[in-house]
């Protein structure tokens, strides 16, 4: 794996940290619920899977995948659902997952969607939020990690379908890529 353009941001084990501290917030929150987990594919898979783990209370998953990116690294503002859900959201409890909110067009858009289906709650947790980048005026429930600017990628986030498998989360600078 080229390391040109990385610079590493956030290790393993902070990132191990921050979801295990949302898992416990969540499950003190849903006590006695029973939960829909909506991850935002693809970039979540790895943030997902960990955190199904730290919940520890009943949950089912289901996923999306929604579109506002294409190949650069700033979103078109256009979001485009390219996969929805497979079980009803209808009174019941349902927390959207994401890897990351930055402009907020995307989460935005897939609450407003979720919502017009009555759930009987909805909320959003997100890994990152990269609040120099919002552009909706946006916030997430839950929050792992808050930072200012920058591209990042690993842990699931990528660039151009890259990166997904770093371990750990890294500021990339695409210039200094080649």
């Amino acid at each position: 794996m080229p390391s040109q353009g990385l610079e590493k941001l956030y290790s393993r084990e902070h990132i191990a940290r921050q979801v295990q501290r949302l898992g416990a917030e969540i499950s003190r929150d849903y006590a006695g619920r029973e939960l829909l987990l909506v991850g935002v594919l693809k970039g979540v898979f790895l943030f997902f899977a960990d955190l199904v783990r730290a919940i520890s209370l009943p949950v089912n998953v289901d996923f999306v995948r929604v579109a506002s990116y294409g190949p650069h690294t700033q979103t078109t503002g256009l979001v485009e659902l390219r996969k929805d859900l497979e079980m009803s959201v209808t009174d019941r409890h349902v927390l959207i997952v994401d890897d990351i909110l930055d402009s907020g067009y995307t989460l935005e858009a897939l609450y407003q969607h979720l919502a017009g289906r009555q759930p009987a709650s909805l909320k959003t947790c997100v890994l990152l939020d990269k609040r120099h980048a919002r552009q909706a005026a946006f916030e997430a429930d839950y929050v792992g990690i808050r930072f200012d600017s920058g591209f990042v990628v690993g842990y699931g986030l990528d660039y151009q379908e890259d990166y997904r498998n770093l371990a750990d989360i890294y500021l990339f600078d695409p210039a200094r890529s080649v």
